[in-house]
């Protein structure tokens, strides 16, 4: 499966952002979030006796953060049962409350696991499964303008990194959709070379 940087934002392609933001009831600081978040994926796969691998919590805050993004949306990146999965959410106005709502979510999954077991678990996942690209999305080699025929997984992270650097949202002439289709072709070119 695909590894996923912590850095930018990851946002599951087709899933729409949530415009108006919800207020919050959560206390939660953004480690003690992150820390439930790890702990709810650990007990998940104890619970269903499945691994859990590949955990990518991806959100645009990086490193020393003296202000709050303006991308608050937070997506849970992991790999369960063979199949790449994602928790993604932005309701909130802050990246601690949706990653502490995603954390909820995984909880609700554990009840669901407890009250009705592995197969209604399975029915409530296949709606996280990573969805395919959008029809006529560009093919990844034109997005990442990696041409050569030996590409390589640090020739894609390296691009990838690099064009983030202007795609992103939270750059001048980036957007949320240039990102996306930047991920896309990144998760791609990862996956067609593997």
């Amino acid at each position: 499966m695909t590894t996923i940087p912590p850095y930018p934002l990851t946002w599951p392609d087709g899933l729409p952002r949530t415009e108006r933001k919800a207020h919050s009831q959560f206390k939660t600081g953004l480690s003690t979030a992150i820390n439930n978040v790890t702990k709810s994926l650990a007990a998940f796969a104890s619970d269903t006796g499945k691994a859990v691998s590949e955990i990518a919590v991806t959100s645009n805050v990086a490193g020393i953060a003296f202000e709050p993004p303006k991308d608050v949306g937070v997506a849970v990146w992991f790999d369960w049962e063979g199949q790449q999965r994602c928790i993604a959410v932005d309701r909130y106005p802050k990246v601690e409350d949706n990653l502490q709502a995603i954390h909820h979510i995984l909880e609700a999954r554990r009840t669901e696991m407890r009250h009705g077991g592995l197969h209604i678990v399975r029915q409530t996942f296949k709606g996280f499964v990573a969805l395919p690209a959008p029809e006529g999305a560009k093919p990844w080699r034109e997005v990442l303008d990696l041409r050569q025929a030996n590409v390589t997984a640090s020739d894609i992270k390296a691009r990838y990194r690099e064009l983030a650097q202007t795609e992103h949202p939270d750059k001048p002439g980036g957007s949320k959709d240039k990102m996306a289709a930047l991920t896309r072709a990144r998760d791609e070119a990862l996956a067609a070379i593997a």
